[in-house]
């Protein structure tokens, strides 16, 4: 696990997010999975439909129960941990219009008046949050991805997304299994399997207080899976916050499998337990993030993808060897349209990002906004001063490295350029000397 100073706790979440960050409107429509479905369709993001809601009781008489779609899901408004929710997946074969029967997703047979007084319980406050009356509604049943027929049992995975000051900071798939009955909460049984935030890859699974490499009973290999639609995942993720009116947040994404992502709910007090299966702190990931001016959620994800990657360092090891290299390199750098410049760079293995010219960088075309992640202002001995961190790519030693860097006054010193140890695995420094 990660060093402790870097992992949230309870306390520190209400305290330092939960509560700073979200307005208290935002906090009252995320707990209301039906009004935050509202407001972000509202707001033009994709959301599974809603087929019936019951706020009292003579609702569930007056509602046609065989009119309903083969399959849906039947879930309490503010109902927590996947409690009260019951899943349909077909038709019994006894189903008629006159008397409907379905079969769930755990196999058992569920007639209209079952329904009807699971609303009941329901409405009384059965599943809500200190069992205050509550609302019912029927909503779209999601059915499994492609991409993950091998891996859930029954039900359909989903993927939660951290969101602060619109950028994902750690992200987790939930599998269902057959001990949580095909639902994809951890508690009830279900995998978390963490996701590298760069490129949507399945990092490790933690199951039973355990990390695993196999789906149970299974030689499935739990990391290594590639989530499709990544980027629009973290973009949706990333784009809730602004129509709820939340600042940190969990977004809870499905894959439908034709129409693609959807946000399935939103919860303003996220679980902790994601840092277990990222095996990663959420609090120093937080606070890296948590003063940057962020302009959207595009941009958002853009930070997200430069500073959360995964380093898969051993994957580097393994499939291109270690390349050795010396104090002094010569390394080409990419600009824009195509533009190549060698210059002369430094590595330096006591800094940890790498560093540009703010003139090369000008001329290389790097300084756009586009191109721009963030900007810190900082104090030194020549007052205030804002210093960029922008993306680059350039070739050390053969090898193309796509990276961020902090852009400064270097043109003082002996090289433009120098690279820190963020952007040296697979690299062996040699002490040697080597003038170019």
């Amino acid at each position: 696990m990660a060093n402790l100073s870097s992992v949230l706790g309870k306390n520190a979440r209400s305290r330092l997010f939960s509560y700073r960050s979200n307005t208290a409107k935002g906090r009252r429509i995320a707990t209301s999975k039906l009004w935050a479905k509202q407001v972000l369709k509202r707001a033009g993001i994709p959301v599974p439909k809603t087929f019936a809601k019951f706020k009292i009781p003579e609702d569930t008489t007056k509602f046609d129960w065989g009119g309903l779609p083969e399959s849906f899901a039947l879930k309490p408004n503010k109902g927590l941990g996947g409690e009260g929710i019951i899943v349909v997946k077909k038709r019994a074969p006894d189903y008629t219009k006159e008397n409907p029967v379905w079969m769930t997703i755990s196999k058992q047979k569920v007639s209209a008046e079952d329904l009807k007084l699971h609303v009941l319980d329901i409405l009384e406050g059965a599943y809500s949050i200190n069992n205050v009356p509550d609302k019912a509604f029927i909503e779209e049943f999601i059915g499994r991805h492609k991409a993950f027929r091998k891996y859930a049992y029954r039900g359909f995975p989903d993927i939660r997304v951290i969101v602060l000051n619109f950028v994902p900071v750690m992200a987790m798939l939930r599998v269902p299994t057959k001990e949580s009955g095909g639902r994809a909460n951890y508690h009830q049984g279900a995998i978390m399997i963490g996701i590298d935030i760069a490129t949507g890859i399945t990092t490790r699974a933690f199951w039973h207080n355990r990390y695993i490499r196999y789906k149970p009973e299974t030689e499935r290999k739990l990391n290594g899976i590639k989530i499709p639609n990544w980027t629009k995942i973290l973009e949706l993720a990333a784009s809730c916050g602004t129509a709820v009116g939340l600042g940190y947040y969990g977004a809870d994404i499905v894959l439908h499998p034709t129409e693609g992502p959807m946000v399935l709910e939103l919860n303003y007090q996220p679980g902790l337990s994601i840092q277990l299966a990222n095996k990663s702190g959420l609090k120093k990931r937080l606070e890296r993030v948590e003063g940057l001016e962020v302009k959207d959620a595009e941009h958002g994800v853009k930070i997200a993808k430069a500073i959360f990657a995964a380093r898969f360092a051993t994957r580097v090891l393994a499939n291109e060897g270690i390349k050795t290299i010396h104090v002094w390199e010569q390394v080409k750098i990419l600009g824009r349209n195509k533009k190549r410049l060698e210059v002369k760079a430094k590595i330096d293995t006591g800094a940890w990002r790498s560093s540009v010219d703010r003139t090369l960088a000008a001329d290389m075309g790097l300084l756009t906004d586009a191109n721009t992640l963030w900007s810190k202002v900082f104090k030194s001995g020549l007052g205030i001063q804002e210093r960029k961190v922008i993306n680059i790519t350039f070739y050390l030693a053969g090898r193309k490295i796509k990276t961020i860097a902090s852009v400064a006054k270097r043109s003082h010193l002996r090289t433009p350029l120098i690279i820190g140890r963020r952007d040296l695995a697979g690299f062996l420094v040699s002490s040697r000397k080597n003038p170019i």
